[in-house]
């Protein structure tokens, strides 16, 4: 099972779970099978993929990524849920809102959630009308995504829900410096400010990077700006 396989990795690279935890997790893996016959949800279909590559992936960032109690947390472009319901599943803390431009994605995330006990928020919207909502913009105390852009460009997308002294942090791979060089124009005039990048492994997928930026300032009205000037004209 998925779940045992997980249970091999922990706690030595994420927190441990209680078996209520282990218990969802492993509906989760095999809902997200079932649908990924329907939808295309992911590439990794094998038990050991899903609980390393998935699960244990987003359970280590949350070790570095430091989400306060009861924080507001958004996941953009959350996809099949990723790191968001991991996320929800080992801290029910949090309250977490659900970002995805793909409503057939949202409708497997609602049975997910049903299926779990999890209270979400669901939005349906793509990342650049989310951050001109004004119940999203600079509302949210944590922000993060995986695997959605380069940092310039995923900056821009969710800087501007971050709220003034919350955090944007993606999950990106080892390279993460490589991106930044190339983003911190981009998160000052959003009004963010790098704090640190942890750094830490995990079996079969590598090196990982949790990317810490305050939010110290408002973002100017005009961002984030229409997808296709994003995509061309990066900041």
């Amino acid at each position: 099972m998925v779940t045992e396989i997980l249970k091999n990795y922990l706690p030595d690279y994420a927190d441990a779970l209680s078996e209520r935890q282990l218990e969802q997790l492993e509906k989760y893996a095999a809902l997200l099978l079932e649908w990924n016959e329907k939808i295309n949800l992911t590439a990794i279909t094998d038990e050991e993929g899903i609980a390393a590559k998935h699960f244990l992936d987003c359970l280590a960032f949350l070790r570095h990524a430091q989400i306060k109690e009861g924080a507001r947390v958004a996941d953009v472009g959350t996809g099949a849920g990723f790191p968001g319901i991991v996320l929800k599943i080992a801290r029910p803390d949090i309250d977490l809102v659900l970002i995805d431009s793909l409503q057939k994605r949202l409708n497997f995330l609602s049975e997910v959630c049903r299926e779990l006990g999890i209270k979400t928020t669901l939005v349906h919207a793509r990342a650049e009308d989310a951050g001109h909502d004004k119940a999203l913009r600079e509302s949210f105390d944590f922000v993060t995504a995986r695997a959605v852009a380069n940092l310039a460009v995923l900056s821009e997308y969710c800087l501007p829900l971050v709220k003034i002294g919350g955090v944007f942090a993606p999950m990106k791979t080892a390279e993460a410096e490589s991106e930044l060089s190339a983003a911190e124009k981009a998160i000052a005039i959003l009004g963010g400010e790098v704090r640190e990048v942890e750094h830490y492994e995990i079996p079969v997928a590598g090196g990982r990077s949790a990317v810490i930026i305050g939010k110290k300032s408002p973002t100017p009205p005009k961002y984030p700006r229409q997808r296709v000037k994003i995509s061309e004209k990066p900041l």
